[in-house]
């Protein structure tokens, strides 16, 4: 059942955002269904380089990360072009999430090539009216990991997902380009529970401003 909304309360652009494992794709999947969004997905597998990336970073890594910034800059230009005629969408990802991963998965030799790549294809971006960054525990994160059982996920580790929770947490310390709303999803149902989806959208539709660090109270099966 679709929840009831005010239109004109919606921010037109959202973009869901966090570490892996956390229900970035979930959430937005939901919003976009219930919102009547056009949605803007990650197509992590469609990178060839992926798997071998996780199970072997030294040999992999650049591949990856240049495919995914390929694919996005690609999906942003396709949305950018679209936006006229599609005023409302959702995405569950960010441009700057890929120097983030970047960041976190190169050595200073492929970033410097990164970076020479970066600066010579990115493109005036779309900015989000609203990013919900979702944030839960490692531990959280590898259960779900291993629960939706995605086979190029199978080599990701405690101590790299360790890395990318903080790397999201440093780059969402100075984030300002949109407002952000901070939510500990560790014990929330966006999947199968629409009390706990109403109250998102209910703070969506407060137009928040800055950052807020939301803490909703799951809902009781």
């Amino acid at each position: 059942m679709k929840l009831a909304y005010q239109q004109d309360a919606m921010p037109d652009y959202i973009a869901v955002e966090g570490p892996i494992g956390v229900g970035k794709t979930t959430l937005a999947n939901k919003l976009a269904s219930n919102l009547n969004y056009d949605i803007l997905l990650e197509m992590p597998i469609e990178n060839p380089f992926l798997e071998n990336s996780y199970r072997n970073p030294n040999q992999s890594a650049l591949a990856a990360q240049l495919f995914f910034l390929f694919q996005r800059v690609q999906q942003l230009e396709e949305l950018k072009q679209k936006s006229i005629f599609e005023p409302v969408r959702i995405a569950d990802f960010i441009l700057e999430k890929d120097r983030l991963f970047a960041e976190a998965n190169l050595n200073n030799e492929e970033m410097r090539l990164y970076d020479k790549v970066y600066e010579h294809i990115t493109i005036d971006a779309p900015i989000p009216d609203l990013v919900i960054y979702l944030q839960a525990p490692v531990e959280v994160l590898m259960a779900r990991i291993e629960r939706r059982g995605l086979k190029f996920e199978r080599y990701l580790t405690q101590e790299y997902l360790t890395k990318i929770n903080d790397a999201y947490s440093r780059f969402f310390l100075d984030y300002d380009k949109s407002p952000v709303l901070i939510i500990n999803a560790a014990e929330i149902d966006f999947e199968s529970s629409e009390d706990d989806l109403e109250m998102l959208i209910t703070k969506i539709m407060s137009n928040p401003k800055g950052k807020t660090f939301i803490n909703l109270q799951p809902s009781i099966f």
